[in-house]
């Protein structure tokens, strides 16, 4: 937004000086309102983040553990083996958006089932492992997800709180003392128009009592 070049001492100025003023005022406003929307918005967003950020720790925590008796029980060559029947993983994100903020609203993961022809987990722990782990992947994606939607709504949030405060501290007072500035010299102008026309008259009479 631009501020108007300095306005003239005129009635078009004036009222190009409160058009401007409105529109400012009327413009505030709606951010105002777009602000709490994202505001409240925001905040379930960082709860959802936080809740799949506890959700993750705890199953990767709960994977390492189970990966680490299946270390113990087979060595890294059963490790090795077992991962040889595994695919990798598909993410779908899902979107929406809010206040024109498009951002993740989920996520879902499909994991392949293991291939038939390669060889089974050789111990209860490494099967154990690999259900954690894939749940652990699932988790990841609904965090990542939810992080993502946080912080694309924390950027918007953030940028029209921006716009707000320079509206309400910058440009709206600068329009107020424009106007106000305007109106004065306006008065002073018809002030001045008013005696002139006042010495005007009085000299028009003196000059009509002469000639009687």
């Amino acid at each position: 937004m631009t501020f108007p070049a300095r306005a003239s001492p005129s009635r078009a100025g004036r009222l190009r000086l409160r058009r401007s003023l409105d529109v400012a005022l009327r413009g505030a406003d709606l951010l105002e309102q777009k602000l709490h929307i994202l505001q409240v918005r925001h905040a379930l967003l960082l709860d959802a983040e936080q809740t799949c950020a506890g959700r993750w720790h705890e199953q990767v925590a709960a994977a390492e553990t189970w990966l680490l008796r299946a270390l113990v029980l087979g060595g890294e060559q059963a490790l090795a083996a077992a991962a040889e029947g595994t695919g990798a993983a598909e993410i779908t994100v899902d979107e929406t958006s809010t206040m024109g903020v498009r951002h993740p609203s989920g996520a879902s993961c499909s994991i392949p089932d293991r291939d038939p022809t390669a060889a089974a987990p050789r111990n209860t722990a490494l099967a154990q492992a690999e259900a954690a782990y894939r749940e652990a992947v699932q988790v990841a994606a609904e965090y990542a997800a939810a992080r993502a939607a946080a912080r694309l709504v924390g950027a918007e949030l953030l940028r029209v709180r921006h716009r707000v405060r320079a509206l309400r501290r910058h440009w709206i007072p600068r329009l107020e003392e424009a106007l106000a500035r305007v109106g004065l010299a306006l008065e002073q102008s018809d002030h001045e128009d008013a005696i002139r026309r006042r010495w005007a008259a009085q000299r028009a009479g003196a000059r009509g009592s002469t000639r009687e």
